[in-house]
């Protein structure tokens, strides 16, 4: 790694002092080291972006890609010899696919004005969640009460996946996402197992299709005539289940978390209710857990960034959240803002593979934002905020518990 800069062994994810504070040493490595050597939970090595053009940047340059993850030489994120989710099998079948191709193929069912027509369905089902945390009493588990369900239900839904099946891949999900918990065996007999359920929910649509999106896609062909394979759309399936309520989860328990941390922001949006859309964005931005582990890029050819050339050969993990932070690129970083306005944060990404599914994430975020100030206005944390524990150990780092009462 060229030009690199040696920051001892700096084990990444790097550590932080609480669940909703960004790591102490990154205004450092922005403004000391912001093309940084780190080493992965894998003990392979790859340089760290953190600063907001630099991340932006990698994430949109042909030279750096995420398809190259998949070369012998990439690093690899997990313990042990698995290859991880950026070369598994899913991950090798969308490749296949052609990116673009399949890109165009499926983000067609994911605009803005679709996914708006979905948020009364949500609102209710946030409405029939939160009756259900009513009944159980305070305090009760946010995460377990509202952040996960809303985000399976909305994605089964989308899917056509029966809503009796959410906790099989749960524990799927579980084991692509996580970094150190799993042996390579355990990780391959997982997506086997969740190849095969998705090739027989695939069979299933294929004899009687439905308005569901796997459905469509069986139906559905490219410019050129040519339909999604059976492995793509198997692929799909998974990477979509995976994206549409981990990550999302995630998203929500911290939002809350954060707004809830200082009563002034919880008050606010309840005196001016109309600040929910600028208050999601800010807080994915705010956020030092948005985009978990950050996006990797394998680099095909040297590269030049503000902190020095990063030679071919060598992976490089994009950190959006610390982007997200950088002083150079926003006016007071470290605070919450919910009048944030314009705000291109990067919690989604940038560039060709920017994630999908934002407008899906956007609009549970805000519906599900909508809800619990309708609802409940006297929201509060059941536990200090310095006492939250986040899941150590997930791409996405999300919440383990959000103990909350009203």
């Amino acid at each position: 790694m060229t030009d690199v800069q040696d920051t001892g062994s700096l084990s990444y994810p790097i550590a932080s002092p609480a669940a909703l504070e960004p790591p102490s040493q990154w205004a450092d490595l922005r403004q000391k080291c912001p093309v940084a050597r780190v080493t992965l939970p894998s003990g392979d090595e790859a340089a760290l972006l953190t600063r907001y053009e630099d991340v932006k940047r990698a994430l949109s340059d042909p030279r750096l890609s995420r398809e190259g993850l998949a070369s012998p030489d990439a690093a690899r994120v997990a313990a042990g010899d698995s290859e991880g989710i950026f070369s598994s099998p899913m991950a090798k079948a969308l490749n296949a696919e052609g990116h673009q191709r399949w890109r165009r193929m499926v983000g067609k069912w994911f605009t803005a004005k679709r996914m708006t027509a979905l948020r009364p369905s949500m609102e209710a089902m946030a409405d029939q969640l939160i009756d259900e945390m009513l009944e159980h009493g305070q305090p009760a588990d946010l995460v377990t009460h509202l952040a996960f369900p809303l985000p399976v239900f909305v994605i089964c839904q989308m899917l056509g996946v029966p809503e009796s099946d959410r906790d099989r891949f749960k524990g799927w999900s579980d084991t692509f996402l996580n970094t150190t918990r799993y042996t390579r065996a355990e990780t391959e007999a997982a997506y086997q197992q969740f190849a095969e359920y998705m090739s027989g929910l695939i069979a299933g649509k294929r004899a009687q299709p439905g308005g569901d999106l796997l459905s469509l896609l069986l139906e559905g062909a490219d410019a050129d005539g040519r339909p999604m394979s059976e492995a793509g759309l198997v692929a799909t399936g998974q990477a979509l289940l995976l994206a549409g309520h981990e990550t999302t989860a995630g998203f929500l328990a911290m939002m809350v978390a954060h707004l809830l941390s200082d009563r002034r922001r919880w008050e606010r949006l309840l005196a001016d209710p109309s600040l929910v859309r600028l208050a999601v964005e800010e807080a994915l931005r705010f956020d030092p857990n948005a985009g978990g582990f950050g996006m990797l890029r394998y680099v095909h050819e040297d590269t030049e960034f503000s902190g020095g050339v990063v030679a071919r050969g060598t992976t490089v993990v994009c950190s959006m959240a610390a982007a997200n932070r950088d002083e150079s690129a926003w006016e007071a970083a470290g605070e919450m803002d919910l009048g944030r306005s314009p705000n291109p944060h990067l919690a989604f990404g940038s560039g060709p593979h920017s994630c999908l599914g934002q407008p899906l994430a956007r609009t549970e975020l805000q519906a599900a934002l909508t809800v619990l100030l309708r609802r409940l206005p006297t929201l509060d944390l059941g536990i200090g905020a310095q006492d939250l524990r986040r899941q150590e150990g997930l791409l996405t780092a999300p919440l383990r518990e959000l103990p909350v009462t009203w």
